[in-house]
Parts: C-alpha cells; sequence; structure tokens
C-alpha cells in the first residue's frame, strides 16, 4: 500500500506490475482498495497489463472529507482528482473499469479532453447515468440496514472512517435533490470503446442505465447481462466478469493498443 497527494487529500493506492497502458480499477460508493479483494491482482494476471486501485477520499484508509458530499461529488472526483492523480503516477495511457459509482466517475473523466488522450477503453460494472426510483429505494433499505444491522461492522473492515463513507454516500444519493442527477449530457464526448456489464437482479439500476449509455456515446460499445447477478458482477458472477474483461482488453489490442 502507497499514498499519493492529490488535489489536497492524502489517497492509498495499489499498483500491480505489467505492460501499459494501466488497468485503473474504480471503486463503487462504498468500496475501497480492500473492497475489491483479490480482483485488481486477478486482473492483472490475466490480462498482463498493470493495474492501479485506490481508495478516494473518505474512503478506505484515504484521507476523510466533510459532510455532506456535495451531490456534484462523482463529477467532482472525475474532473478535479481523477486528472491530476493520473499525471502524479505519470499514467498517460489507460484503460478505466470503473463499479457502480466508479463507473459514473469513469464516464465523466472519459468525455474531458484530458481523458479522451489518455483512456483506451472503459469497463463500466453497473454504472448509473440518471437516478432511478428503485435505486432510491434500495440505497434507503441500506440506511435502515447501517442503523440496525452488522452492516457498519463489516464496511468498518474496509474503512478507517467508516461513518464518512456511509453517510456521504447515503446521505448524497437519499438528497430529494439528486432526483434530478443526470449525467447523459456529457456521453457524446466519450469517444473510448466501451463495454457495459451488469447483472438482470441488480437492485440498484436497470438496463435501462447501458441503453441510454449505448445510446448517448461515441465509442464502441458492448455489453454483457448476466443472469443470477446483483449489482457486483465481479463478486456475483466473478469468472464470466473476468473473462470479459480478459476479452475486452484482448480486442482493444487487436485494434492497435500496444
Amino acid at each position: 500500500m502507497q499514498r499519493v497527494a492529490v488535489a489536497g487529500f492524502e489517497l492509498e493506492f495499489v499498483r500491480y506490475a505489467g505492460t501499459s497502458p494501466t488497468l485503473v480499477l474504480l471503486h463503487e460508493g462504498l468500496g475501497s482498495v480492500s473492497s475489491w479483494r483479490e480482483f485488481p491482482r486477478e486482473v492483472a494476471d490475466a490480462t498482463g497489463h498493470a493495474v492501479l486501485v485506490y481508495s478516494r477520499a473518505g474512503y478506505g484508509s484515504s484521507d476523510p472529507v466533510s459532510l455532506p458530499r456535495p451531490l456534484t461529488y462523482m463529477h467532482n472526483e472525475a474532473f478535479e482528482v481523477v486528472p491530476p492523480l493520473l499525471d502524479a503516477l505519470a499514467l498517460d495511457d489507460v484503460v478505466l473499469i470503473g463499479h457502480s459509482d466508479g463507473g459514473s466517475i469513469a464516464l465523466l473523466y472519459a468525455s474531458t479532453e484530458h481523458g479522451r488522450q489518455r483512456v483506451r477503453g472503459l469497463v463500466l460494472e453497473a454504472p448509473h447515468v440518471f437516478t432511478e426510483a428503485m435505486c432510491v429505494e434500495a440505497i434507503e433499505r441500506a440506511k435502515v440496514a447501517y442503523e440496525t444491522t452488522d452492516l457498519r461492522a463489516r464496511l468498518a473492515r474496509h474503512h478507517v472512517n467508516v461513518d464518512v463513507a456511509f453517510w456521504g454516500w447515503n446521505g448524497a444519493w437519499l438528497d430529494p435533490e439528486f432526483l434530478h442527477w443526470n449525467l447523459e449530457e456529457h456521453l457524446p464526448t466519450v469517444v473510448a470503446s466501451t463495454l457495459l456489464i451488469q447483472g438482470r437482479t441488480d437492485p440498484y439500476g436497470t438496463l435501462e442505465q447501458l441503453d441510454r449509455i449505448e445510446a448517448g456515446v461515441s465509442g464502441e460499445v458492448e455489453r454483457l447481462v448476466l443472469d443470477d447477478c446483483g449489482h457486483a458482477p465481479h463478486r456475483d458472477r466473478h469468472d464470466a466478469t473476468l473473462d470479459a474483461i480478459v476479452g475486452f482488453v484482448q480486442r482493444l489490442r487487436g485494434r492497435g493498443m500496444p
């Protein structure tokens, strides 16, 4: 585990050696470096590419943030944190693998000029581009679980500041104004090839999320919809998800990726 100073915060990160481009993993709304478990190493081993995984501010053992989070927190991460992070680690050539909030952040970053210069491809697991009622209902259930079950203790295994991690995410999504959150205006400037992965039983989003991404971006799109799979394909359908990522990276290489 290493640390890097970015945008006024010290962020934890782990790197696995391999070839360029580097595959950068962006975690979900309650994720961190450790919550990915062995998946980053498995991706590195299976693809042969370098892998970077980091915890955003407020997660893992990265510096905490002040609450409440702004409702633009995903935009802020994509526009104000990811660019200097990649600069600080000298990553000029990347494939972004984003889960849930991380997928949304990946799309937003890829839509920028800085992102278009650096992003070779996107792998998006259960991404969001607009707010659905079912997602808000699932996040309301998570609030109850955090207050009444062992969810807080389980999350504390992955976060030094567990209340900051949980309430920062939960409070933003349950703010009534978040019903208007939408990033579709940014999609036309996403030119990287994209692999979309979602479970059919995802409680946080419907396949309309994928439909709108596919209709909105300018680059080529592939999609994988998995049966018997909820919100975390890399855990619920580990082998299928890993195989899809490996195949996608191989196809990028076949299109001229070194």
